[in-house]
């Protein structure tokens, strides 16, 4: 396994202290987490990039590849509404490229709140915290991009786009190979074959009825299932391609819009003025633009120059719900962000958190963020 260098000690505690300013608690996470948990969050094509690991018998497991899934559950767990933490630590992911480090460190912090108020402040508080330790780092050839996959469900929204397809769109928009494949349809009909016969008899069922019915149908065909995923899961999976396969398609002019929203890449100002002027009628929207004014007036500590507003901003994990950022090193490229994050206030009610609880974080890469680092 390739292993990252270390961090000379002053540059570390310069990327340390700028995160020190959140008051957040130290916490640390188990290495192994539960490999299942993560492929639903990232879906299957993220297992390449896993160490997987599992004993005789056991469940499958992976090393630790970031901190906001474990950090997220032991918020849960402890009971508390609210919780500020930060951590630092390994991290490891398969490098296919052969010539990445696959066990790196890294610095972050996740803030958890009860629903209510308060997350544009919290979403400007995480980014600019980021935006610091990256700078404490000594680079100067960095950029703060921006993006949210929220504004993306309120722009679907003002599109006036029927039911099922405007829900699918929405579950899609971070993984852009699903949502290429929407736009690639537009102007076509429904698809008559609904997916499969197994997946149009689980549709319509409850997922209690669609696991049983789908346990039937293994024992019956003497299939036995391997993977560690559950009929559950794999039901609920069957069900959504048959839902995808006959939902309306988009038409051409729709697809022409989503494609120019998410082609957008300007200064943030800039940015919204062509999110406003792609969109049709929504209050939803409206709002969501009124929340991106007011983050950007709580970051007027960044230079203009070096912000971008990317709406369509995504990560590897596409648990992200709302605001995503990363701060890019124009040395280092978009595929080895110094620094990322967002809002994933939707992970907590998946990992059995309250439905209204608030949650948002970022990661530091201390070799990319230092000067003399990661080239």
């Amino acid at each position: 396994m390739r292993v990252e260098p270390p961090v000379p000690g002053p540059a570390l505690a310069a990327i340390r202290g700028a995160l020190a300013t959140a008051g957040a608690t130290a916490v640390d996470a188990p290495i192994l987490q539960p490999l299942n948990l993560l492929l639903d969050l990232a879906g299957e094509a993220m297992r390449a990039r896993l160490f997987v690991v599992q004993a005789e018998g056991g469940a499958e497991a992976c090393l630790r590849p970031d901190f906001t899934v474990a950090v997220a559950r032991q918020h849960i767990e402890g009971g508390a509404a609210s919780g500020r933490y930060v951590y630092e630590g390994p991290a490891f992911r398969s490098a296919p490229e052969g010539d990445r480090p696959e066990e790196f460190v890294q610095l972050g912090v996740e803030l958890f709140a009860p629903g209510g108020d308060g997350t544009v402040e919290a979403d400007a508080e995480i980014a600019g915290l980021a935006w610091r330790a990256a700078v404490a780092g000594g680079r100067e050839d960095i950029t703060l991009w921006l993006g949210d996959v929220g504004l993306f469900a309120a722009f679907i929204g003002s599109l006036a786009l029927p039911d099922a397809l405007a829900a699918r769109l929405k579950r899609v928009a971070g993984r852009p190979r699903l949502l290429n494949g929407e736009l690639a349809r537009a102007g076509e009909g429904a698809a008559a074959s609904g997916g499969g016969q197994l997946a149009a008899m689980l549709s319509g069922l409850s997922e209690a009825q669609a696991a049983a019915m789908l346990e039937e149908v293994w024992a019956l065909a003497g299939v036995e299932p391997v993977g560690g995923r559950g009929p559950g899961e794999i039901a609920a999976r069957l069900v959504r391609r048959a839902e995808a396969a006959s939902a309306p398609a988009l038409t051409e002019s729709q697809a022409a819009a989503i494609r120019a929203f998410m082609a957008i890449s300007e200064a943030p100002a800039a940015g919204l003025k062509q999110v406003r002027a792609l969109a049709g009628k929504a209050r939803g929207l409206d709002a969501a633009l009124a929340d991106w004014e007011a983050r950007l007036a709580r970051l007027a500590e960044i230079p203009a120059d070096r912000m971008r507003f990317a709406p369509a901003l995504g990560h590897a994990f596409d648990y992200y719900d709302g605001l995503t950022f990363e701060v890019r090193s124009e040395a280092l490229g978009a595929g080895r962000p110094v620094a990322s994050g967002g809002r994933y206030d939707g992970l907590l009610a998946r990992l059995g958190g309250a439905a209204d609880a608030r949650a948002v974080g970022c990661v530091v890469r201390p070799w990319r963020a230092f000067a003399g680092g990661e080239s």
